[in-house]
């Protein structure tokens, strides 16, 4: 067994108070935006033996690599560690993003290397030759953007958005708000990006139309065209909304409209995200998702395609390991939005919630289609005594309390925020404790 030294992400998403929360430490008063436990070369967690805590720290994808077969067992047919576990913290809007299929991460990470692409280029879409398959736990009530709604769903907000446009002043007589720093009257003149404000009622009433023509969903080709459209249409780079100027005037607009921000949580949701990105076309790309509020315990899974922004809450995230993201806003990181064209899946789907089993008192087990993990939740002191269902390497986090693991010789009492790796060829795990709540990720 190995204690795990996770580093810490600094993205400017990140929460300034989340993380230390759950550590019980000051806040740095600084974004605190990931905990990384995993193998990955972009960040690897360093490992030291559990029975000898003051060795020197060996970085975990260099530890596997001295002898995988015994420390990865069956996972070695992956050729790596195949997850990567987080403890992420969002204090704003993440990117609206998505993640390649595996054969899509292959690739567009052989053509960049073939074309010379430095791996540290800010402008490099694949960081490695791995999908991203993902599911996050939420420790925190936790909002997120996940999934394309249905095109009827969505006309009726773009239909309640051209409404408000068509009949708000605000767009013609008041500068539009601090926060969205664009002047109404800008609205009224051509600068090669906007035109007027009956031109911006028009272009939604546009998304609507063209949404609702798609039907209820008994043509899934054209729902799935219609979204690509409007998707794709709003974050056009040489299209009208690039500028921010229509983005800054809805937003205004909504804003005089409370009633309708009462009605639709999607518009209401724009708005909020518009106070972090004022002008980004993706704060109306917001509409086209699932809004969706997770209560702790509760848990979703994302698929290669799957359009999603978390927008604040902390969680357990997990996923394949890779660092592949194609970004279309909320961001001032690289958008390729050709290349993100190309792997989201356009196509309406329900929310993709992960549902666990139980294993026992105060032990859940969540199993997402994904080949790479499976997550197990033990809350003590119910599951005090239980072992883990572990096949192949575990990485195990303590996220409340302090809980003791056990495996052969080696024992580790973590507190929130700490990790252990355990190695295939390990002991089966027990895990103790009278108050805690550990998470343990390994293969399904």
């Amino acid at each position: 067994m190995y204690l795990l030294r996770a580093p810490l992400r600094d993205y400017a998403w990140g929460s300034a108070t989340l993380l230390a929360e759950l550590q019980g430490r000051v806040p740095t008063g600084r974004p605190e935006a990931e905990l990384w436990m995993g193998a990955h070369p972009g960040a690897p967690a360093g490992a030291v033996p559990a029975a000898d805590p003051q060795a020197e720290e060996v970085p975990l994808h260099e530890l596997l690599a001295t002898d995988p077969d015994r420390l990865l067992g069956e996972a070695a047919r992956f050729g790596r560690l195949p997850y990567l576990v987080k403890l992420l913290a969002a204090g704003r809007p993440l990117s609206i993003q998505a993640h390649p299929t595996l054969d899509q991460a292959r690739a567009g990470f052989a053509a960049e290397e073939a074309a010379g692409v430095p791996a540290s280029a800010p402008h490099r879409n694949y960081k490695d030759d791995n999908h991203k398959p993902e599911m996050v736990v939420a420790l925190t009530p936790f909002a997120a953007l996940c999934g394309f709604r249905s095109a009827v769903d969505t006309a009726t907000s773009f239909s309640r958005l051209a409404a408000v446009l068509a009949e708000n002043p605000v767009l013609v007589e008041d500068p539009v708000p601090a926060e969205a720093p664009v002047l109404a009257e800008d609205i009224g003149h051509d600068d090669g990006a906007a035109g007027s404000a009956e031109t911006l009622a028009g272009a939604v009433a546009g998304f609507a139309e063209r949404l609702l023509r798609s039907g209820d969903g008994d043509d899934p080709a054209a729902e799935s065209a219609a979204i690509e459209s409007v998707f794709c249409g709003l974050l056009d780079p040489d299209g009208p909304w690039a500028s921010g100027t229509w983005v800054g005037a809805a937003v205004a607009a909504l804003a005089k409209a409370p009633r309708v921000l009462d009605e639709d949580l999607n518009l209401a949701t724009a708005v909020g995200i518009a106070e972090h990105y004022p002008r980004d076309p993706g704060v109306l790309v917001s509409v086209l998702l699932h809004r969706l509020d997770l209560a702790p315990g509760q848990a979703i899974h994302l698929p290669a395609g799957n359009v999603h922004a978390y927008l604040y809450g902390l969680g357990v995230e997990v996923m394949a390991a890779s660092d592949n993201v194609l970004r279309g806003g909320l961001t001032p990181k690289h958008v390729d939005i050709p290349e993100l064209r190309r792997v989201v899946a356009f196509e309406s789907v329900p929310v993709p919630y992960s549902t666990p089993t139980s294993h026992g008192p105060g032990h859940l087990v969540f199993r997402p289609p994904f080949e790479e993990f499976q997550v197990e939740r033990l809350d003590l002191p119910a599951a005090d005594g239980s072992t883990l269902t572990a096949r192949g390497p575990v990485i195990a986090v303590c996220t409340a309390g302090r809980v003791r693991v056990s495996a052969g010789a080696d024992t580790a009492e973590l507190s929130p925020g700490e990790s252990v790796f355990l190695g295939a060829d390990e002991p089966a795990a027990t895990v103790h404790g009278s108050d805690g709540t550990l998470f343990a990720v390994t293969l399904p």
